[in-house]
């Protein structure tokens, strides 16, 4: 199921033109399966892209675009699940979710959402900002904003701020591109770790110099990168967001790590133990006072097991949690 909005958004550009219907959350009371901010599209033929719930309200939420196309008006939804007894839509997380629809035509420009696909793709980030406008005003009313941002200055999640002048208040929602990944090495226990990264909607690069290495069939959704990574061209590299080492290489680990040293994403990792790790670094001639970034060496959370899957989970549960900032928690203890 394609999550990440880039991904929606590719597929609802080859038919932009059809009735589309936007449905975003909007306010959450108590606990719920997504948060404000999450977007999904249903097609006028029934096709739907994203999801708002744990598959609760979809079917729901597709009868009720069938009617936003129908009026082209804008609806607002309230789901309640925090009455027990009121087995509907079977929630599950015991809280209220209100949930906005908003026909996408030429009449209000698609939304801005065209300007928004085309800078995602070039790698920038920023805030679309949608107006929470009440049930039965004309889609062709709705005015939105898309304002690019330095991945630095960008919100962390997004807020609901209140226009005076206008009587509405507005979300401000954050987006960026996909993560990228690098994976210098092509080798079986490579594969793995591409495919879980692509059910995550993350970008995935290969880099291997190697002739019997990094095929284009074993990496199916994955760009190939078959020049040695030190003559690699400085965007690509810049481009990373997190790099997993693994090429069972001394000299290509140490080349991989000279080369990302200087383009610091935010998460490296190199494959192996202490002391393999340690003759890596002394080919590289680097310290691990060098890495400005966070450097797991030996790559990964100790998660148990030793097949390549579960390996490669381990690695990138480690990097989910520090690109999103996060810690090792119960999630009893975070979730309300």
């Amino acid at each position: 199921m394609q999550q990440h909005f880039i991904e929606l958004l590719d597929t609802w550009q080859s038919d932009y033109q059809d009735d589309w219907v936007l449905a975003i959350l909007t306010h959450v009371q108590g606990s719920s399966y997504r948060k404000p901010g999450a977007m999904m599209f249903f097609h006028p033929l029934g096709k739907s892209l994203g999801m708002l719930s744990g598959g609760c309200l979809e079917a729901d939420l597709r009868r009720h675009a069938q009617k936003a196309i129908q009026t082209q008006q804008v609806l607002q939804l309230t789901y309640d699940a925090t009455d027990e007894s009121d087995t509907s839509y079977e929630l599950g997380c015991g809280g209220i979710v209100q949930i906005m629809m908003l026909p996408i035509n030429a009449s209000n420009h698609y939304l801005g959402l065209q300007k928004i696909y085309h800078s995602l793709n070039s790698g920038c980030c920023g805030v679309f900002q949608l107006p929470i406008l009440p049930e039965g005003v004309d889609c062709s009313n709705v005015k939105t904003s898309w304002q690019e941002v330095e991945h630095t200055d960008l919100i962390v999640k997004t807020r609901v701020t209140n226009n005076t002048n206008l009587g509405y208040a507005s979300l401000e929602i954050p987006l960026k591109p996909p993560v990228h990944l690098g994976i210098f090495g092509g080798g079986l226990d490579a594969q793995p770790v591409a495919q879980m990264a692509h059910s995550l909607g993350w970008q995935v690069t290969v880099f291997d110099e190697r002739t019997a290495y990094a095929r284009q069939y074993d990496f199916p959704h994955a760009n190939i990168m078959k020049i040695p990574c030190d003559q690699m061209g400085e965007n690509i590299l810049a481009s990373l967001d997190c790099a997993f080492v693994m090429n069972h290489n001394l000299s290509l680990d140490a080349k991989a790590l000279n080369v990302l040293v200087k383009n610091t994403p935010d998460y490296i990792a190199l494959l192996g133990p202490v002391h393999r790790r340690d003759k890596v670094l002394q080919q590289a001639k680097l310290s691990l006072a060098d890495f400005n970034c966070f450097f797991s060496a030996p790559a990964g959370l100790a998660l148990g097991g030793e097949l390549p899957s579960s390996v490669a989970l381990s690695m990138l549960s480690q990097c989910h949690g520090v690109l999103h900032k996060s810690k090792l928690t119960r999630l009893d203890e975070v979730m309300l």
